[in-house]
């Protein structure tokens, strides 16, 4: 696969009725940032329209959270400019900070109030009201727990509390970091519906996450980091189309020999796994016939390009790290 080149601006470059396109809400213009020989982000440019929920990935120490913290106003950059909702959020900007909603993964709480309580005080602190709460209690899907103290929502509970927290004020732009860290399968994916119930809101999302799957299913542009750079920066179908056209063949061991399985019309490539050979090939439906003609299709497995493949080919990695 060749890597992608950074792209800087949205997919399209008018707004849905065909006019100019709305106003962006976050600009990076070759923005810097050291940590004594560290050169934890080198050169970022990139444009975050209204609306659009971009994902930000990368291995630990790519940058990532430097970046949002940037965003944020919580970090100056050395050098660069940096744009979030026209203003610049540094030095620390009392009139942006309300319109900015913020998740990280250790979210604070007040653990001995009930779920409304907590997001009561929260909306006070942001002076609104006591409505606002209860808006926030049903976009993440929490009505129920209201009543339930915090110490005894559960880890998932939790994380949609950490949101909720975000988006009591209703803020423009929202950052979230992981948040469907540590989550099991089901509420991870309980999770996906409250993002995406944002996204259809229309709200702005920055969101960091070492799941690629949750990526390629929820963000509308991804920003792949590597030793402070962006090394690609697409959609998610565009970057795997990137990719290419190969699709991996996963047949169970011991149907064939790898030999065997090299010398079948179609196959470019094969490689062992521990209980599998996997067959690399632009001509799958070839080399599915010719599989079946030795012993079946039992098994095999069809995998296409996915996000994970890209992330893998520009990071370098292996298996990406939580």
């Amino acid at each position: 696969m060749t890597p992608t080149a950074p792209s800087t601006s949205p997919d399209s470059g008018t707004g849905p009725d065909g006019g100019p396109p709305p106003p962006a809400a976050v600009v990076l213009a070759d923005v810097h940032k050291r940590y004594g020989d560290k050169h934890a982000v080198n050169g970022v440019s990139l444009t975050v329209p209204r609306g659009e929920f971009f994902g930000l990935l990368g291995p630990n120490g790519a940058g990532k959270t430097t970046l949002v913290e940037i965003m944020e106003g919580q970090r100056r950059a050395d050098s660069g400019t940096v744009t979030v909702l026209g203003s610049s959020p540094w030095p620390r900007n009392p009139e942006l900070l309300p319109r900015l909603g913020v998740q990280t993964q250790t979210s604070a709480f007040f653990v001995r109030l009930t779920a409304r309580e907590h997001l009561c005080t929260m909306a006070a602190l942001y002076r609104t009201d006591r409505a606002a709460a209860e808006r926030a209690l049903e976009s993440v899907g929490l009505t129920e727990q209201g009543d339930t103290r915090v110490d005894d929502l559960s880890g998932g509970q939790r994380q949609r509390l950490a949101i909720a927290s975000a988006l009591v004020h209703e803020p423009e732009l929202i950052f979230l970091d992981e948040p469907t860290a540590a989550l099991d399968p089901q509420a991870r994916r309980a999770l996906w519906q409250v993002l995406r119930d944002l996204k259809g809101a229309g709200r702005t999302i920055i969101y960091t996450t070492h799941h690629l799957d949750e990526a390629e299913a929820l963000c509308d542009r991804v920003a792949i980091m590597v030793e402070g750079s962006v090394a690609a920066l697409d959609s998610p179908a565009r970057l795997i189309a990137a990719a290419g056209p190969t699709t991996r063949l996963v047949v169970p061991a011991g149907r064939l020999t790898p030999a065997r399985a090299q010398e079948i019309e179609g196959v470019d490539r094969v490689t062992e796994e521990p209980d599998a050979l996997v067959l690399e090939t632009l001509e799958s439906g070839k080399v599915l016939a010719a599989l079946d003609a030795l012993g079946g299709l039992q098994g095999v497995q069809t995998r296409t390009a996915s996000l994970e493949d890209v992330y893998l080919t520009l990071t370098g990695t292996g298996t990406p790290q939580p």
